[in-house]
């Protein structure tokens, strides 16, 4: 059995927690030990061997993939990260990791979001065996049983019974309450957007009702030209299971959430005895079903106030009704019509080496970083025509090289570079690397790089 995990989504309902550069598969919400994706990884590993779990993203996260699953200290084949040139929904994703599938033969195909919450992994597992058999001739979603009338979820009318599933009679987009109550009533289920097939069956369901689709990926020997020759921008949903014959639901019961919003996190969380959930750091007096999560290190005070949502990150705050949270993506809206990079960039950013946070900053002037690179990483080897750095090492050892010339610096030593210094930094150690690094010049903005390799320090 093959799996492929879809790893290309921004959560834009999640922001400010959630940025385009680094979005909420991968963050370790609310405590977690392990993000989203290494929880969907780890299921993955479940069903499939290590070398048939195929994850579909974009250039921006692969080195995040990549990272991910090194700490979960596994080994995985680079090639099996499928990097989507532009982003066209989830029929063109789904169907890229089929077709690298079928290079080695056809055979069961599982798909996973990235992005939800499964409590229940090894019933999942299980109730995914043993509906193997119906993907002989159909193509299977599996639905959630409703625990009340959600409108912020699609539904499923189930049909006549076949093995450990139902004929799909139709799918109803998201309700009004008064649907949903009604759709609960009729024994609906949730659509889960996770979905299991033949690849062969799944091959000529695309065939017959996403033509284009598949005529890109049978005319093409990657997929850079293959989405260059597809123009639609195309779900699962609306081009494949609401136009096939062919369509099963499987029923599960196995503790699962979408993490849609932030009212969904209600579903999921610890909460205290006033039905609060917030970190430990904050103070919470006379207040109750509250949602309270700052920046590590600052601690929000909430005074006599109910039903809010706050997230107070160091550059952004967000505070909202309990039941609002869906209109998250409009504040992301809004941003991105003034150009406001908050919607991609936090003050902390994520790169293929590791990371850096943003201390201080005067536009033109001066910018401090505090710089996180792992083990044995390196960045690219470049200059800077419009300013100077200093870097000052606070953990760890740094080997540095200067126009060729390589140096070593400890804890506590520093180094300066001039504007125009061919320079790189890496870390040699088995334990993470940190630095302060002062930029100092008339323009400070990350096009002022110029590299001379990438940013894995590679030719």
């Amino acid at each position: 059995m093959k799996t492929i995990i879809l790893a290309g989504g921004s959560g834009t309902r999640l922001w400010p927690l959630s940025r385009e550069r680094y979005p909420k598969q991968f963050i370790k919400l609310q405590g977690k030990e392990e993000s989203l994706f290494q929880e969907t990884f780890k299921r993955s590993l479940l069903l499939s061997n290590i070398d048939d779990i195929y994850v579909v993203t974009n250039e921006k996260y692969k080195f995040l993939v990549m990272g991910a699953v090194e700490e979960l200290d596994y080994t995985y084949n680079e090639e099996n990260i499928l990097v989507e040139p532009d982003a066209k929904n989830t029929l063109p994703a789904i169907y890229a990791g089929v077709n690298e599938i079928v290079k080695n033969g056809h055979d069961s195909v599982v798909v996973f979001p990235s992005d939800h919450i499964i409590a229940k992994n090894e019933d999942f597992a299980a109730i995914i065996k043993e509906s193997e058999p119906l993907t002989k001739d159909s193509v299977i979603t599996f639905g959630i049983q409703p625990d009340g009338p959600n409108t912020g979820y699609g539904y499923i009318s189930p049909g006549e019974k076949k093995l450990n599933g139902f004929v799909v009679n139709s799918f109803k987009e998201k309700p009004t309450p008064e649907k949903a109550e009604e759709y609960i009533a009729k024994g609906y289920y949730w659509n889960a957007g996770i979905f299991m097939f033949n690849s062969s069956v799944f091959s000529s369901e695309v065939k017959t009702y996403s033509l284009e689709i598949f005529e890109a990926f049978e005319t093409s020997d990657n997929i850079k030209d293959a989405f260059s020759k597809i123009n639609t921008n195309i779900s699962i949903d609306y081009g494949i299971m609401e136009n096939s014959d062919k369509v099963a639901v499987v029923p599960v019961d196995i503790g699962w959430n979408d993490l849609g919003s932030f009212d969904s996190f209600y579903d999921v969380f610890q909460v205290d005895e006033n039905e609060n959930i917030s970190d430990e750091q904050n103070i919470i007096i006379d207040s109750k079903n509250n949602l309270i999560q700052s920046y590590n290190g600052k601690i929000v005070a909430a005074v006599g106030v109910e039903d809010l949502i706050i997230i107070d990150n160091r550059d952004a705050l967000l505070v909202c009704k309990k039941d609002q949270s869906q209109k998250v993506k409009n504040v992301v809206d809004a941003l991105k019509e003034r150009n406001d990079l908050r919607t991609e960039y936090s003050m902390q950013d994520y790169r293929p080496w590791g990371h850096y946070k943003v201390l201080e900053e005067e536009k033109d002037t001066f910018k401090i970083k505090r710089i996180t690179v792992n083990q044995g990483k390196k960045l690219s080897y470049q200059l800077h025509h419009h300013r100077s750095e200093h870097w000052i090492v606070v953990r760890g050892m740094a080997k540095v090289t200067v126009d060729g010339e390589i140096k070593f610096v400890r804890s506590g030593e520093s180094i300066f570079f001039r504007e125009g210094q061919k320079h790189r930094l890496e870390n040699p150690g088995k334990t993470p690397l940190e630095i302060i690094e002062v930029q100092m010049g008339q323009y400070l903005e990350e096009d002022d790089i110029v590299r001379f390799d990438d940013e894995y320090g590679r030719k």
